[in-house]
């Protein structure tokens, strides 16, 4: 069976909103905010009625609740798409809206489907972050895993032991620079802009004493649903659709579960050796920013310029815009898209994310928004602008 190409069309996203009764979305259910991102994503696309949907995919971390009940279908009912629209539910944790992405790519690209809808919502305010979870207590007492693995900031710290040379400092300017590299988005309300690296500086600690990840150089806690409209090359182009970007090649890596940061250092050698690319070929990268240190990490694996790469989250991270768990892959992947109109001479960005319990995913897109002249290397991405 050969495979065909596909293609992303648009994107978009909730605001993202901070966890807790002072949030925007306290009172809203999740599976509302994808219904709201379903049916925008058609409103913008009119060339793609809802019966042309066939395959709805979600990720989401706790599957229960408004979370739960196979939300992919569900969300297809009440956004309204046909009833012959097949639904379902992933969860890889923060890698869940990515997973949703490429599981209905490659649903595509194998013929299943013609046109799919995936994404990510994570309604953190209603489900804490392993708040529901039991853990098989053979995963410490066979000594599987460290007791570090189970809270993400513990395996952030386990980063700066690796790494000695990443200090606390260089992490807080890496944090910095992403509050003020952003462009503004009047519904978030993660970003702070006016942030310093005096303020920084004496931020506590909470997951090591005298450590180094303070709330400061870590993503927050977060509301949100983010989707995509996925399609075969073919179907784009008989609809009359301009799609945005090609899916090139994604993979998915493990590593240590107590230091989950690395993930995305193994998964982008594997995708770069699936698709004959390299560092040198990509003009734009997008990566999660659970913590500054795995960023930094990422960046020196790499050769890139620490601690602010022109090619790197040219408009900052999940330290600035927040981190709903399983939507932060879609929202790497739109942020791809908005920077590829902005840059058409960008040939090929990558989309890579760590992932709870040591596992890391990466996604390589080609963009289609270009004029077809090659981008020069490293330097196609705006410098971020320090206000």
């Amino acid at each position: 069976m050969k495979s065909r190409e596909v293609v992303l069309v648009d994107g978009i996203r909730t605001a993202f909103g901070r966890a807790g009764e002072q949030g925007f979305f306290w009172d809203t259910r999740a599976d509302d905010m994808v219904v709201k991102v379903i049916r925008e994503l058609l409103r913008r696309n009119p060339q793609v009625g809802p019966d042309m949907v066939e395959e709805n995919v979600w990720g989401a971390t706790t599957q229960e609740k408004d979370q739960g009940l196979t939300l992919g279908r569900t969300s297809a009912i009440l956004a309204g798409l046909s009833e012959k629209c097949a639904g379902a539910s992933v969860d890889r944790m923060c890698a869940g809206g990515m997973t949703a992405v490429t599981t209905a790519a490659s649903e595509i690209a194998l013929g299943a489907f013609d046109i799919a809808i995936a994404g990510g919502v994570e309604h953190m305010g209603h489900h804490p972050m392993a708040a529901t979870a039991d853990p098989n207590p053979r995963f410490l007492v066979d000594r599987l895993v460290s007791e570090d693995a189970l809270i993400m900031g513990k395996t952030a710290e386990n980063l700066h032991d690796m790494f000695p040379e990443i200090s606390k400092e260089m992490a807080d300017e890496y944090a910095m620079l992403s509050q003020k590299s952003w462009v503004v988005a009047d519904r978030d309300q993660q970003p702070r802009p006016d942030t310093t690296m005096e303020g920084l500086k004496d931020l506590k600690t909470p997951f090591r004493p005298l450590g180094n990840v303070t709330a400061g150089n870590a993503s927050g806690l977060n509301d949100g649903a983010c989707g995509v409209l996925l399609m075969a090359a073919d179907k784009a182009k008989e609809l009359g659709i301009q799609a945005k970007m090609r899916m090139v090649a994604y993979t998915y890596a493990g590593v240590r579960p107590e230091v989950m940061g690395l993930g995305p250092i193994p998964a982008t050698h594997k995708v770069f050796k699936i698709s004959g690319l390299s560092m040198d070929d990509i003009d734009l990268i997008e990566i999660n920013e659970a913590f500054a240190v795995q960023c930094i990490a990422f960046m020196k694996e790499f050769d890139l310029t620490v601690p602010d790469e022109p090619r790197l989250n040219p408009w900052g991270g999940a330290i600035a815009f927040g981190h709903p768990l399983a939507s932060s892959g879609p929202r790497l992947m739109i942020h791809l898209m908005h920077e590829f109109a902005e840059n058409p001479k960008a040939k090929y960005g990558l989309a890579t994310m760590c992932v709870g319990l040591g596992q890391g995913g990466s996604v390589i897109w080609e963009n289609l928004q270009g004029n077809g002249e090659k981008a020069p290397k490293k330097k196609s991405a705006p410098k971020k602008n320090k206000k």
